[in-house]
This record gives C-alpha cells, structure tokens and sequence, in this order.
C-alpha cells in the first residue's frame, strides 16, 4: 500500500499549467451545452471538441490511450462511462455524459457533465440534480488538512441523503497531473481501511472528482466493445467530474471555462 508521502502537491507554476488544460475542457463543456439536441451525432460532438482541442495547441487525452478510438467518452442513458462517440443521433428524452481531458505543455485536464436532451422525465432530472451535487460536495471538502476519505463520504451521504439512487463503486475518482491518471484513486464512496482513505489535503494536490450515480442498481456490466460500461439493470446513469485542487483559499475548480 502506498503512502500519503508519496503524493506530491504541484507547486504553483504546475497548478497554472493545469488551469489552462483545464480551461480548454471547461470551453468544450459549455460549448457543448447549445450543441446537445436531439438529432445531433455523439460523433459530431467528438469531431467538435478534437478541432477546439487541437485549436487551442493542445491533445486530446482520451485518444489513443490504451487504444481508446475518439478525444471524447459519451455514455448515453444506461452508459455510465467511456462510451465511443458513433453515429446514432441523440433523441429526446435522453440524458448524455460527454467527458473530455486535454494534454497542454504535458499537463492534463479531465472534466465530465451529464446533459439532458429536449424533454426529459423527471426521475432523470432528479439523477443529474443528485450527481451534480454529490460532485460539488466532494469539491467542498478539498480543504487542507481534511482527509481524502472526508471527500468520499460526502459524496456518497449526499446521494443517500437526497434519493434511492446508488453510487457507482467499481469505477473512482483520481490523481492527475502529467499523466491522466495517477495515484490516489478517490472512491465516491466511504470504506474505512481503502488505501489513502487517511491521506491529508495539502495545499497543491489536485484530484479528478468524479461520481457516477445510477437510478437503479450499483452494478455495471461492461460491453464486448471492451469500453463502454452500462448499468446492469439498464436503467440511466448520471456521471459529473472537474480537476479539483486544493489551495490555502479552499477548492479551486480547474476546469471551468
């Protein structure tokens, strides 16, 4: 098991090159926000966000990454996460997750949001409502000297708290840095014992916050696609996430536009 000394803060030179990765997701996030509608293309809203990335001089993250096909992972309905971006066009009613991560100057940025798409049932507005206030619940307690585990009860007491939805639990939160995803994986969910659980903040750490929040069961099922992970009831899923670190001011979001 590894220890709390070996995560290293960023120093404030590293944060910044963080911030502007970061923005260039926060851009397509929000760009993406007018774009969402039914009839367009999960494949129109990759080829989109790869033309902005690479716009702005930076990589995509998720292309090429253990042989991922597309610069986006969007997960449609009962996809909970990395979904490859194809041709099928949005519908209303549904609900899509679109995250994106871009590499500026070697440093990443990683940033997801479930949008809804024309009119949608309340049941799913209410799971986007609970996921996204888990996320910023977790982002509330990136304070120094709180513990990671304090961020992964919050997340999953607020579900609880405020519906019968479940906290996904085989996939977490993580470190990012220079590379998209380093240690300490952040569960969205509290267990005592889980290693870094006990980890105190520190001004310069920086996680990838991340819950994802199904309507009915915890359990997931991957696809023979081996990427796209869906729920095994089949009911909708939710997934919000921002690069998150700490400072002597509280949690700053890096991944806003």
């Amino acid at each position: 098991m590894r220890t709390a000394a070996r995560i290293r803060p960023k120093n404030k030179v590293e944060l910044a090159k963080m911030r502007e990765s970061g923005r260039i997701v926060g851009e397509i996030l929000a760009a993406v926000t007018a774009m969402i509608k039914p009839g367009v293309t999960p494949l129109e809203l990759d080829e989109f966000a790869e033309g902005h990335i690479r716009g702005r001089g930076a990589k995509p993250s998720f292309k090429g990454y253990h042989g991922f096909p597309k610069s986006l992972c969007i997960s449609v309905n009962e996809e909970v996460v990395h979904g490859i971006p194809g041709r099928r066009p949005l519908v209303d009613g549904d609900v899509v997750t679109v995250d994106c991560g871009a590499i500026l100057d070697g440093w990443h940025g990683d940033a997801a949001r479930t949008y809804a798409v024309g009119a949608v049932e309340p049941e799913s507005l209410e799971l986007l409502r609970v996921c996204e206030g888990a996320l910023m619940a977790g982002v509330a307690e990136m304070r120094p000297s709180r513990k990671l585990g304090d961020v992964s009860r919050a997340v999953e007491a607020f579900v609880k708290r405020e519906s019968s939805f479940s906290v996904v639990r085989q996939y977490v939160g993580h470190g990012i840095g220079r590379a998209l995803h380093e240690e300490p994986q952040v569960p969205n969910y509290y267990e005592p014992g889980f290693p870094f659980s006990e980890l105190v903040l520190e001004v310069g750490h920086v996680f990838a916050i991340e819950p994802m929040v199904n309507a009915g069961t915890h359990d997931v099922r991957v696809l023979d696609d081996l990427w796209t992970v869906v729920t095994a009831d089949g009911r909708r899923s939710a997934h919000f996430e921002h690069t998150v670190a700490v400072t002597e001011d509280g949690p700053q979001l890096l991944t806003l536009p």
